[in-house]
Parts: C-alpha cells; sequence; structure tokens
C-alpha cells in the first residue's frame, strides 16, 4: 500500500500542467484503491465482545458529482468496499459447528471464509488549498447512510446479514492537473458504520461496526468555471520616439512603422486622451533655425496621426530645438539620436 501510495503522488506530481478553471464548476469523478478493514469485534447475544473478525486487504471504489464553489467543494459520493474475512477468535458462547447450527458451540481461533462489504452513500464537504494551476490538497468528511453486510464462513455461514445505518467519514488528499479538465489525484479516508445489529443462524443478536482505511487514485472530469474578466484595459502612455534624416522633416518608412505602432497602442487603450508631440532637433544648425525644424518635424507627425484617425483637436505640440539633446554634443555636431519627435499619451504627458 505504501509503495501504491508513493507511485500515486509522483504520478499526480510528474502529470501536472498549467491549467485551469476548477472554480464555480461541476465536476464528476471515479476512485479506486486498496482498503485495510479493522477487526470486527461482535457482541453475541449477551456477551460482550465475544468474538471478532479478522480480515484480508480489500479494494474500495467510488463515484463523485460535486461542485467547486472555489476553496470549498460540495459533493455526492457512492461508495462500495470489500474485503474477505481471514480469520475469527471467539469466546463464551462461540458459534456453530455444523451447517445446521445445531450441536454444541465453538470457541477458539478458527480460519474463515466469507466477506465483509459496505454500500455508502455520501454528502462530503472539502476544503482545498493550494494553487489551482499546481498541486493541490484538500481535507474534509462526510456523512450518509451505508447498507452494511458481514458474511463469515465456518462449518456454514453462522452470520448471514446486513445492516444500514448512519456512516461517516474523513477525508485527506492532493491532487494535480492533467489538463483544462482533468485531475488526478491521491486520497485517503476513513470510513465508520457503527451500531450494526445483525442476527447470527442461530438466532442470536449480533452487534458490531465496520471501520475501514483506504488509498484510492483517482481522476475527475471539471466541467469548467465561469471565465474569468477580460483583463482591464491599460493605456501605454510612451513615449513613442519617431527619429529623422538630417536637416529633415519628412516621415521615413522606419520612422512610419513606430508610428503605426503608437497608433495601435492608442486605440487600444488611449482613445480620446491627449496627444503631446514634443519635437527636437540636433545642435549641427543654428538655435533658431532648430526650433523651426522640430515644429516641421511635429507638424508631419500630426498629419501622420489625423490622417489615421486621431483627432487634431486632442494633438497638442511644442518644438524644442537643440535645447533638450537625447545625447549631449557640442554645438554643431550632428547626432541621429537627437533629430526626434516623441509622442506621449494621457493626462500630464505634455509635463
Amino acid at each position: 500500500m505504501r509503495k501504491l501510495a508513493v507511485a500515486m503522488a509522483l504520478a499526480s506530481t510528474a502529470l501536472a500542467s498549467p491549467a485551469l478553471a476548477r472554480d464555480n464548476s461541476w465536476y464528476v469523478g471515479v476512485g479506486g484503491g486498496v482498503m485495510i478493514v479493522e477487526d470486527l469485534d461482535l457482541d453475541i447475544g449477551a456477551a460482550d465482545n465475544a468474538g471478532s473478525l479478522d480480515h484480508r486487504k480489500g479494494y474500495d471504489f467510488e463515484g463523485t458529482v460535486g461542485y467547486d464553489f472555489g476553496g470549498f467543494r460540495a459533493e455526492v459520493e457512492v461508495g462500495y468496499k470489500e474485503a474477505d474475512i481471514k480469520s475469527g477468535r471467539f469466546t463464551t458462547p462461540g458459534i456453530p459447528q455444523s451447517v445446521s447450527g445445531t450441536g454444541p458451540l465453538a470457541t477458539g481461533a478458527f480460519a474463515l471464509n466469507g466477506d465483509s462489504n459496505a454500500l455508502s452513500f455520501m454528502v462530503n464537504g472539502l476544503l482545498d488549498f493550494g494553487d489551482d494551476d499546481g498541486l493541490q490538497g484538500f481535507v474534509g468528511g462526510g456523512a450518509g447512510v451505508a447498507r452494511v453486510s458481514v458474511e463469515p464462513v465456518y462449518a456454514g455461514a453462522f452470520l448471514d446479514d446486513s445492516d444500514t445505518g448512519f456512516a461517516w467519514q474523513a477525508i485527506a488528499g492532493v491532487r494535480a492537473p492533467l489538463s483544462s479538465n482533468w485531475d488526478v489525484g491521491l486520497k485517503y479516508r476513513f470510513f465508520n458504520a457503527s451500531n450494526l445489529d445483525l442476527v447470527d443462524q442461530v438466532g442470536r443478536d449480533v452487534s458490531t461496526r465496520f471501520r475501514s482505511h483506504s488509498i484510492l487514485g483517482t481522476l475527475t472530469y471539471n466541467f469548467g468555471g465561469a471565465e474569468p474578466p477580460p483583463p482591464p484595459v491599460v493605456c501605454e502612455p510612451g513615449p513613442y520616439i519617431v527619429y529623422f534624416d538630417w536637416d529633415q522633416s519628412n516621415i521615413t518608412p522606419e520612422a512610419a512603422s513606430t508610428l503605426d505602432n503608437a497608433i495601435s497602442a492608442y486605440n487600444r487603450g488611449c482613445s480620446g486622451t491627449q496627444v503631446w508631440l514634443a519635437g527636437h532637433a540636433d545642435r549641427s544648425g543654428s538655435a533658431t533655425y532648430n526650433v523651426g525644424l522640430s515644429n516641421r518635424r511635429n507638424d508631419a507627425v500630426r498629419s501622420y496621426l489625423t490622417a489615421r484617425g486621431i483627432s487634431d483637436s486632442s494633438i497638442s505640440a511644442e518644438g524644442f530645438g537643440e535645447s533638450r539633446p537625447a545625447v549631449a554634443t557640442a554645438d554643431g555636431v550632428r547626432n541621429d539620436q537627437n533629430r526626434r519627435v516623441e509622442i506621449k499619451y494621457g493626462p500630464g504627458s505634455g509635463m
């Protein structure tokens, strides 16, 4: 059982992939694994602890339907558990030694056949912790009803009866995504059905309880949660910088590509906001001439923007000439980084 648990845990981690929308969605699942049944202590007639039944390892299967509220899940579960009976120990008054149930009653330890099984209908509540897109843990419990059947066979089936009553369970486990809809998991379950009242072959009342410990591998299909809200549209204010040839104000192909990107950003998240143009020149001409050149460059950019849908009334411009170089140079030096127009969007963009 320990090897199974380790293998399932490694598989659930290795198969995990980015996902997922579990929250606010329905899901269905199946599970199965190995089970250990605690000894069934038997009160026979008026004698308490008059016998006990020891079991071999058994199996536990389940099917679930649930809803994930996000951090909490509610589900209904149908489960079936069964384990073979291996042996029994009996004190007074003992068990029948014949198929008919007649004759003296036997006491002592005996090899037995038969099995015990439980069919359960449970409602579970589970708390999840961890990210949906990775390994996630959960704990919880459930309550419901179970039909438990016990059939130990010695000379005959001296106890072949069933009882239906209240049952509860505690659950803990891990799960991880296989895809956007499928999860794989590993679950531990403690199951308890108490106050089982049976009748044996001789007609005596037999009281017991059924307790088991199970390790189950699970596979779950999630039907998908609510679509996440779209990310908020954010204005990308820039600056977007357009460069010019020396002593020129025409839009080059490279400048046109930059302007097209700037227009796309404006339409995507900045539409209707203020547009500010800052024209610049290098220091290769006179200061007065360079102010005029920077304004002509602003005009070229303005024309390009308005021709492609940006309102002229939303555009303001200022020519700085050579007074704000991107790269400091001596007077008279040509520099392609300083021959530019900077475009900014949004309130305060002209500051």
